[in-house]
């Protein structure tokens, strides 16, 4: 035997590989199921009336999954016990509801896909408003495409009219419920809606999910009677579905609410009358009460803008650019 042949049996065996191709599959039977929950790496989604268990496919790589997207799954969407799909595609989102850690943190959090409308929930009382998280949920809808709604808890416990002054020349819609009471006029304004619920811990937000939804069983919480705050009862982020139509998506309590990924150029779209006035700003202007020769303030004084929607309009910017503390004073 040569010399080659001795060390030839010692060699590796070549990988048989198939070739590589740029044909990827189609998934053209693949169902819809949109994603309710997610933990652990699986998620449960809604198809038709059954609810399916999945896993995100490995071809979508890092491509991330949240509440609310709607998917195509591949494999076994049975929904039966035991059996698990595969989430190949994330369907194009609508509506993208994110956040930053802080304001310096430039690392976007997606929160909610889809979803068209958020809704602030607020108590007049116990704890007391904090306008300045308001104000940063408000910038948030406006950058996701979002119908803002306010929402005023334990009414029976404050009058919301100093609340309900300070939004009023946003234009931002507003419902008011009371402990106990009924919920006919929230229900209204979430019928056939995809509605996200945020605000601080301990405002009522699990309470109003347990009256819309029987069932729900929400787990409700306290506040505490020294710091004024709530203590964190819903973990995790949950979409269901309302009898009368439409999806409520329940999150945890929020203490901060870091914007440094909305651009003020999208914000003053948000508001056509003002928008319209700044294309004779000068460039770069950015539409403070500092801004040097701002076409607001000219606006203002020849009585072609009301003066109280832009001084509103300029506090959403200086809670965007975090000159206002994140947990402002309480309104009363």
């Amino acid at each position: 035997m040569s010399r080659y042949d001795e060390e030839a049996k010692y060699d590796r065996p070549k990988r048989r590989t198939r070739p590589r191709t740029k044909d990827r599959p189609s998934y053209d039977d693949a169902v819809i199921g949109f994603v309710t929950t997610r933990d652990r790496g699986r998620y449960t989604c809604w198809v038709g009336d059954r609810q399916v268990t999945a896993m995100k496919a490995r071809q979508l790589g890092r491509t991330g999954v949240i509440v609310g997207d709607q998917v195509k799954l591949d494999g076994n969407a049975t929904g039966d016990e035991g059996t698990l799909a595969r989430i190949v595609e994330v369907v194009p989102r609508t509506t993208l509801l994110r956040r930053s850690a802080d304001d310096d943190d430039p690392v976007e959090r997606p929160l909610v896909a889809n979803a068209d409308q958020l809704v602030i929930v607020v108590a007049v009382a116990n704890p007391e408003p904090r306008t300045g998280l308001i104000d940063r949920f408000l910038v948030a809808a406006y950058d996701a495409g979002m119908r803002p709604l306010l929402c005023l808890t334990k009414t029976d416990l404050a009058d919301p009219t100093p609340l309900l002054d300070i939004y009023r020349p946003l234009g931002v819609e507003s419902v008011a419920t009371q402990q106990g009471g009924d919920l006919d006029a929230l229900r209204e304004q979430l019928d056939d809606r995809t509605s996200v619920l945020v605000g601080h811990s301990g405002v009522g937000k699990s309470t109003l999910v347990n009256g819309l939804i029987e069932g729900a069983n929400r787990a409700i919480g306290v506040v505490n009677d020294v710091t004024g705050r709530g203590r964190h009862t819903s973990t995790n982020t949950v979409v269901l579905r309302l009898p009368e139509g439409g999806w409520i998506i329940d999150t945890p309590g929020i203490r901060s609410f870091g914007l440094a990924h909305v651009e003020p150029d999208k914000l003053i779209n948000a508001f056509p009358d003002l928008a319209d006035i700044t294309v004779d700003c000068p460039r770069g202007c950015t539409h403070t009460e500092l801004a040097p020769d701002c076409a607001l303030d000219e606006a203002v004084a020849a009585g072609r803008a009301d003066a109280d929607r832009v001084t509103s309009f300029r506090r959403l910017l200086a809670s965007r650019e975090g000159r206002e503390q994140k947990d402002a004073e309480p309104t009363t």
